[in-house]
C-alpha cells in the first residue's frame, strides 16, 4: 500500500511538473469586424503549432485601450494595440491620464493602422471640415480610434461640440451608416476593414481625405502620425486614391513576461508569414525589416535579443 501511494505521489508530482511547463498565452485583439481579431487568431495558431506546450488563444476585446488595461490587470499576456495608444499609456497622457503604465513593453510593430473616415455619398461630406453639424461615430468611447478622431477634428479647427457625436464600434458604425442613423464614421485599422467593405457593397460610400493642411497641423503636435494613401478600389465603388494618415499596429507585453518566450514567439511568427497573410491582407506587411519602425515603447528584453540577432 505504501509503495502504491508512493507511486501515485510521484505521478502527481510529474503531472504537476508537466502542467507547470504548459504555456498559456491569451492575446487581446479587437472587434470581430476589425483587423486585429483574424491576425491574433493566426498568431495563436502559429505559436500553438511551433512552440512546445503552447496553449495560445485570441480573444475579442475593445482593442487598444482595453487591451492595455487587460494587460495591466494580468488578464491577457499579449496585446495588439496602436503605437500611439501605447505611448499614451507609457506616459500617462490622453486616454491614460492618471493611469500611467510603466511596465508596458514593445514586442514588434506590425503594419500601418490607417485612419479611414467613411461617409455616405448622400451626406455630401467631402472633407473633414464638412463634418460640422453631422452625426459622426468617433469609435468606441476611450478607444484609440476616438483619440485619432478627436485629434484630427482639432487639427481641422473642430471639436466634439461642432458635431453630433456617436461612440460606436466598427460593426456598429457600419450598421448605423446602412440605416442612415449617422452620416460618417472614423475607423483606424489596416485596410480593407471588413465592416467598411460590407457597407460599401450595400450603400454608396466615400472615403473622406485628410488634406495637407490638416495633416501638417496634426503631425506638428503628434509625431507618431504619418501620411499614407488608401488605394483606389480598396472598397467597392471608391475608385480614386484617398490621402489620409496612419499610425502603427504593434504587439505589446508586460515587462514581466518571460524573455525566452517572447523571443520564441517572435521567431516563430516571422518564420510563418504566409499564415498571417492567409488570415488578412495586412499580414503581408508584417515584416522583420520594418518591425521596429514606429516603436513607441521600450523593447521587451526578449524582443531586444531577437532583433539584435536578426539585424
Amino acid at each position: 500500500m505504501k509503495k502504491l501511494l508512493a507511486v501515485l505521489f510521484c505521478l502527481l508530482i510529474a503531472a504537476g511538473a508537466l502542467g507547470a511547463q504548459q504555456k498559456f498565452i491569451s492575446i487581446g485583439t479587437g472587434g470581430t469586424a476589425g483587423t486585429y481579431y483574424p491576425l491574433g487568431g493566426a498568431m495563436a495558431d502559429i505559436w500553438n503549432k511551433n512552440i512546445a506546450k503552447m496553449n495560445a488563444t485570441a480573444q475579442s476585446t475593445g482593442a487598444s485601450a482595453a487591451n492595455i488595461n487587460l494587460l495591466a490587470d494580468g488578464k491577457i499576456d499579449v496585446a495588439i494595440i496602436q503605437n500611439d495608444v501605447g505611448y499614451y499609456a507609457l506616459k500617462g497622457i490622453e486616454l491614460f491620464k492618471d493611469k500611467v503604465n510603466p511596465d508596458l513593453r514593445g514586442m514588434a510593430c506590425l503594419y500601418n493602422e490607417t485612419v479611414q473616415l467613411i461617409a455616405l455619398e448622400s451626406s455630401g461630406i467631402k472633407s473633414v471640415y464638412d463634418l460640422k453639424g453631422k452625426k459622426v461615430s468617433v469609435g468606441a468611447a476611450g478607444s484609440g480610434v476616438e483619440a485619432n478622431a478627436r485629434q484630427i477634428l482639432e487639427a481641422a479647427g473642430l471639436s466634439y461640440s461642432d458635431i453630433r457625436v456617436q461612440y460606436l464600434s466598427f460593426a456598429e458604425s457600419a450598421s448605423n451608416l446602412k440605416d442612415g442613423n449617422i452620416d460618417a464614421a472614423f475607423t483606424t485599422a489596416g485596410f480593407p476593414v471588413a465592416a467598411i467593405s460590407d457597407l460599401a457593397v450595400s450603400k454608396k460610400s466615400v472615403l473622406v481625405p485628410v488634406d495637407k493642411e490638416v495633416l501638417a497641423k496634426l503631425m506638428s503636435k503628434w509625431s507618431f502620425y504619418a501620411p499614407t494613401v488608401v488605394p483606389a478600389n480598396t472598397y467597392n465603388g471608391i475608385t480614386t486614391d484617398t490621402p489620409t494618415v496612419a499610425v502603427k499596429a504593434m504587439l505589446a507585453v508586460s515587462a514581466k513576461l518571460d524573455a525566452n518566450l517572447v523571443y520564441e514567439m517572435l521567431k516563430t511568427m516571422f518564420a510563418n508569414g504566409p499564415r498571417l497573410v492567409a488570415a488578412h491582407a495586412q499580414g503581408a506587411n508584417i515584416k522583420l525589416a520594418t518591425a521596429l519602425e514606429g516603436m513607441s515603447l521600450p523593447l521587451h528584453p526578449g524582443a531586444d535579443k531577437f532583433f539584435k540577432e536578426n539585424k
